[in-house]
């Protein structure tokens, strides 16, 4: 009966089925008052009537409250539930968001995991391009201190994060990267031969020598060029993703960044457009704990950066950056949803930067060289892929003999090469800016060809 006294009419009801039942209000009642009323004083009700109305008001009190408490808000987003306490959200949950790994820190496959089945084909080719990388980073790196580059940033200890998210997605797929992430265009077919030109800024450059090393780019392979700027190429990318979505594409755009990249403003305008927009991005997070000289700590609070896509509708997990096969795992689950549901998804790959941030920099100064020598031992990507793949049959010591042998000897060569190359001539300084330069330019283009 509480549910139905939500007005003062429905209590006045439930006071007249009261008196009806009870007799009071009628003529012979109203004549035999209980207690007759005081001289000169207010009116006093029938006891049995007062007992009615106040039955009346609490019923009715009830019925209103229970109301309340199943009242929703149906606000833009979804319905609200009210509530009558006063409950902040908590900062953080007290359990923090599992880490997904298929490969423990040994190599050996944890039993009942869940995993997308890799052939022998794609498993070599990963292992084989996080040497190559390896490889490569090592040579460039000593080229620059030889000063031979001016400038050159490795990915030791983050190649699974490269390579296995490359080898879980399609050629059609558009990558916006970060300077850390050359493993991709190696295995989509760029040459030794063209990342060595580009750290060299020759004349065989695509870029023309007009960026620093390490700022790949690639218009046959989909991968737009390094912008130094951190986090720019997050929005860009979920303006592609939602091109690709207009057009009916079956591709997705996909964007690296660092845990240093998620602390710029535009890493939430990127996540929050993706969201509103239901584009088909892929927003992949190497949290490898340092932004340059700033660990995680000293940027944010929160249970690292996964928790992020939720707060902006965005589904997220957080992966062992450096288990080739979660990775893979993961990327290939993460580009089926994108592209198959219209939506964007958050990747952590947590893993830790052995190398120095860049040969700008000297990282024993702000963290311990045991530090460093533990990640690279305890938990190095590729002696844990390359323990799997042993335990297939796929890999021995002598095709690891043979594969690191003739990668060094391309890498020389490619280095020698591009040593010797002519630099890109000045007068092209003015081309592939502007599709119709401006006067002050064609000037400017006129005078550099007259000397």
């Amino acid at each position: 009966m509480a549910q139905h006294l939500k007005s003062s009419s429905s209590k006045s009801a439930f006071v007249n089925i009261l008196k009806h039942n009870f007799g009071i209000g009628s003529q012979s009642h109203a004549a035999r008052p209980l207690r007759p009323n005081l001289p000169n004083g207010p009116p006093r009700q029938n006891p049995i009537s007062r007992l009615c109305n106040t039955m009346a008001e609490k019923l009715s009190s009830i019925g209103l409250h229970e109301d309340a408490k199943n009242q929703v808000l149906d606000f833009p987003g979804g319905k609200v539930a009210f509530t009558h306490e006063i409950q902040f959200i908590s900062e953080s949950n007290k359990e923090r968001v599992p880490c997904y790994r298929v490969l423990d820190d040994n190599g050996q496959q944890i039993p009942n995991s869940d995993f997308v089945p890799v052939s022998e084909e794609v498993a070599v080719k990963i292992y084989s391009d996080m040497v190559t990388l390896q490889i490569m980073d090592n040579i460039f790196y000593e080229a620059q201190r030889q000063g031979r580059l001016s400038f050159y940033a490795t990915t030791i200890g983050e190649e699974a994060i490269n390579i296995a998210s490359a080898a879980a997605l399609t050629p059609q797929d558009v990558i916006f990267p970060q300077y850390r992430e050359p493993g991709v265009l190696l295995w989509r077919g760029f040459t030794l031969q063209e990342f060595t030109n580009q750290c060299f800024g020759n004349k065989s450059d695509y870029g023309k020598g007009r960026q620093m090393p390490v700022h790949y780019g690639s218009n046959k392979l989909n991968y737009f060029t390094v912008s130094a700027t951190i986090a720019t190429q997050l929005p860009n990318a979920v303006g592609a993703a939602y091109s690709l979505k207009m057009d009916g594409k079956d591709a997705c755009a996909v964007t690296f960044f660092g845990d240093g990249g998620s602390s710029e403003g535009d890493f939430h305008a990127a996540l929050n457009f993706a969201a509103v927009m239901e584009a088909p991005v892929l927003f992949i997070c190497r949290n490898n704990g340092w932004a340059i000289s700033t660990p995680t700590s000293d940027q944010f609070r929160s249970d690292g950066v996964v928790v992020k896509g939720r707060a902006y509708g965005i589904r997220s997990i957080r992966v062992d950056g450096n288990d080739a096969l979660a990775m893979y795992s993961a990327v290939h689950a993460a580009r089926e949803m994108a592209v198959r549901e219209q939506r964007p998804i958050l990747i952590e790959a947590l893993t830790y930067r052995v190398g120095h941030h860049s040969t700008s920099d000297d990282s024993t100064r702000y963290r311990s060289a045991d530090e460093i020598e533990w990640w690279n031992k305890a938990r190095n990507p590729l002696s844990r892929f390359r323990t799997w793949i042993e335990s297939h049959g796929w890999w021995s010591d002598e095709a690891e003999s043979d594969l690191r042998s003739r990668i060094k000897k391309e890498m020389l060569e490619a280095l020698r090469v591009a040593e010797k190359s002519e630099k890109p001539n000045l007068k092209n300084m003015f081309s592939d800016v502007y599709d119709v330069p401006p006067s002050n330019l064609r000037e400017q283009e006129l005078l550099v060809r007259q000397t």
